[in-house]
């Protein structure tokens, strides 16, 4: 194999394949990246779990394939000089990487023992801009179990039903989900994905306008564009009944400016920073919410002026649910709605019709 290409390009390609590469693994050989040079250039990580190819555009000298340790890999191109890069396979594995006055010998592994990505029929494929998916999935997957006993709620739900998409992430003490309204009729579908999967993910998807391919079977789900492929394992089983959870009956209703709301809680909430479990008590009277925390250091009083409908409250929460809730809507109001001292409250819109976001939220006995 032999192929030039720019360092830049090169890069980018390793940066996104590195997410598929075992750290830890008996196998050598997943320890590394696949370099295939054929029609294309293409990059692949495998760990079993998440695979994950990226094309490369490149001058084919020479088709083949080798692999290479990722980290070393990935090492030596960060420190090249911003040029044009060299790759040569030599018949004993040997792989030349020369850049202007830079020349290195790396030991490769055969490619014949790399395993291949599942390959996944291509039906029912949803269409979503790398945007769009980009900002659903960080407005959900902050919500999901990190408890492996709890494996179903260690993953988000992806589901199509009635042209509508929606994303769900549940941790058993908070709920997240996002629905999307599609313009084309899909089957419906139901699928669990694990969190961390989509993490590397987001970190993948860029903030434009350019499209993303959605598509599963046998237990694989696709994210596929023009420059990359991930497939990853789904996680088995039935997810919890969200639409259950989300009562919309209330006593308390509060209209809040989100960044005013957010802010008052991160200051409040610094009092108690060594003291993970100090919750913040949220008095709910006439046009306000005053929010108070004690701590061993001290104490904290902040007052926000509000939209109220219905029976003062006082309640307390974890402060760090609450910021994560507001961090991931992007509108500048939302409405919280309450129904007991002891039972969540669930943030919205605004809007009455709107069904574009629900954060719920337990709340923790004063």
């Amino acid at each position: 194999m032999k192929i030039i290409c720019s360092r830049e390009n090169l890069l980018n390609g390793i940066n996104i394949v590195q997410k598929a590469v075992s750290i830890k693994t008996t196998l050598p050989i997943l320890e590394g990246i696949l370099l295939n040079a054929d029609d294309k250039f293409k990059l692949t990580g495998n760990d079993l779990e998440i695979g994950i190819e990226c094309f490369v555009e490149a001058d084919i000298r020479r088709t083949g394939s080798i692999v290479i340790n990722s980290k070393m890999f990935g090492d030596i191109v960060r420190r090249l000089p911003d040029s044009e890069v060299l790759i040569d396979v030599s018949e004993n594995n040997l792989v030349t990487v020369e850049c202007e006055n830079s020349h290195f010998e790396i030991k490769g592994i055969g490619s014949s023992g790399f395993p291949n990505i599942p390959e996944v029929v291509k039906e029912n494929v949803l269409c979503l801009t790398q945007s769009d998916l980009k900002d659903m999935i960080r407005q959900t997957v902050f919500a999901v179990c990190a408890d492996e006993h709890r494996p179903v709620l260690t993953g988000t739900l992806i589901e199509v039903k009635n042209k509508e998409l929606v994303l769900v992430s549940i941790d058993g003490y908070r709920l997240a989900l996002r629905r999307k309204i599609l313009d084309v009729d899909l089957d419906d579908f139901s699928v669990i994905v694990p969190g961390k999967i989509l993490n590397e993910i987001s970190k993948i998807l860029q903030s434009v306008d350019e499209d993303v391919y959605i598509y599963n079977s046998n237990n694989q789900i696709v994210f596929d564009t023009e420059s990359w492929r991930i497939v990853s394992r789904l996680i088995e089983g039935k997810f919890l009944n969200y639409n259950s959870l989300l009562n919309k009956e209330f006593e308390t209703k509060v209209i809040i400016t989100n960044k005013e709301f957010q802010a008052s809680l991160e200051r409040a909430s610094l009092i108690s920073m060594n003291d993970k479990n100090s919750p913040v008590n949220l008095f709910i009277n006439d046009d306000k919410i005053i929010i108070t925390s004690k701590a061993e250091f001290g104490n904290v009083r902040e007052e926000i002026k509000c939209d109220i409908e219905g029976n003062n409250l006082e309640i307390a929460y974890n402060p760090t649910f609450l910021i994560d809730a507001l961090k991931a809507i992007d509108e500048d109001r939302s409405a919280i709605y309450f129904i007991t001292t002891n039972a969540p409250c669930t943030f919205r819109p605004v809007l009455e019709n709107s069904e574009a976001f629900a954060y719920l939220v337990q709340a923790v006995r004063m």
